[in-house]
């Protein structure tokens, strides 16, 4: 049996919406993607969603339309994927690394503290609700008005995680969520913004659309005229293919949501009974969204030379599991041991420990919407082997 880490749920209704668009010749981004945001809204609870080509492409405009630029900078958790970094890297504003929890995978909230209490010029933080576990929000929004700061949200994998009756990417001044294959709902490539700031959603659309004045949309509507272009824009829109996948994939989210939280339920009570393994936790009054089901690889992480010596066991565990026909990955990796960022700013794999033990022993088993109980329990049986 061949068990994928991860695969989309598409079914005939995402099929057919893709094809009224190519039908009507109408493919950019237009009516669908326009009600796509929509949805996503309601979904949310937030009075504004904008539609763009990747999650990425959302964190840079958010961070353009808060004032991030040169000079300026941004805290972010080191163990994140290397996207989170970057979009503070297109500002030309300078990533500030944070270690992380290893008991939620998030931000750690006296890191924080520490980093504001040291350091200058930091302009946002860009907290992250990794593998779908909100971060500690409410902390990290009093130390943002304590200190006078704008707050990014990175919900690339927050879909449909709360904190109590806010969602991920409420709390701060915008959040920006993924439609990457591997997330909860995809459309193949794909991101959105959301905020209840109207100045920043009226920054973005122009943005989004290389800086014009008026949208595809509107445009279309009415006026043969081109639109004024009086900042410099980028091309970061969505195709209405992509929308149109959108709305039916936002349709069938509470159905996609149930089946990942009983997959990740049935991990919680057949992991459990393994000590080689410390498995997700979500605090009270936190509704996990488990865009991915991650555990830790249980060693020393008192040193580096430790963590090492039981990642060697990880990777043995996991190739492993590879032969079995189960796939795995690490959870994400510890950005200040990449090369880019090792080397422009001199860091050592070290200068984050918990970051680096989350890099080094975190495993992500397979969970998507369709996994059927004889694919959990193969996974099961493959662990048992493979320990």
């Amino acid at each position: 049996m061949k068990i994928p880490i991860s695969k989309p749920y598409f079914d005939s209704n995402d099929k057919e919406s893709i094809i009224k668009p190519l039908e009507s010749g109408w493919v950019v981004q237009g009516p669908f993607v326009q009600e796509f945001e929509q949805c996503f809204a309601a979904f949310t609870q937030m009075p504004y969603a904008l539609a763009l080509s990747s999650c990425t492409t959302a964190l840079h405009l958010g961070l353009v339309s808060l004032g991030v630029g040169k000079g300026d900078c941004v805290i972010v958790p080191s163990f994140t994927y290397v996207a989170s970094a970057n979009a503070i890297e297109y500002t030309g504003a300078t990533p500030i690394f944070c270690d992380i929890d290893l008991k939620s995978f998030n931000i750690d909230i006296e890191s924080l503290k520490h980093i504001l209490q040291t350091h200058e010029n930091i302009k946002a933080i860009m907290p992250v609700h990794l593998f779908g576990l909100c971060a500690n929000m409410p902390e990290i929004m009093n130390l943002a008005k304590q200190y006078g700061l704008k707050v990014i949200e990175d919900s690339a994998c927050g879909f449909d995680a709360w904190i109590g009756n806010k969602h991920s990417g409420s709390f701060g001044d915008c959040g920006c969520f993924s439609f990457h294959p591997r997330k909860a709902i995809s459309t193949a490539e794909g991101g959105m913004l959301i905020t209840s700031n109207e100045h920043i959603f009226r920054q973005v659309k122009s943005l989004r659309d290389h800086g014009a004045s008026k949208s595809d949309l509107q445009r279309h509507n009415g006026g043969s005229l081109l639109p004024e272009f009086n900042v410099l824009g980028y091309n970061y829109r969505l195709t209405d293919i992509q929308g149109a996948l959108g709305v039916t994939q936002m349709q069938k989210a509470d159905y996609i949501m149930q089946q990942r939280r009983k997959i990740a339920q049935y991990y919680d009570d057949a992991l459990k009974q393994f000590c080689a393994f410390v498995l997700p936790q979500t605090a009270e009054g936190y509704i996990h969204g488990y865009q991915s089901y991650v555990i830790l690889f249980e060693g020393n992480i008192d040193s580096k030379q430790a963590i090492d010596k039981s990642n060697h066991k990880r990777n043995i565990f996991m190739d492993t599991l590879e032969q079995m026909g189960v796939a795995t990955r690490q959870g994400t990796h510890a950005v200040h041991t990449l090369g880019f960022y090792k080397n422009k700013y001199g860091l050592h794999d070290e200068d984050y420990l918990m970051s680096y033990a989350a890099d080094r022993l975190s495993i992500a088993l397979p969970l998507y919407a369709g996994m059927s109980d004889r694919a959990c329990e193969y996974v099961l049986d493959c662990i048992k082997k493979a320990l």
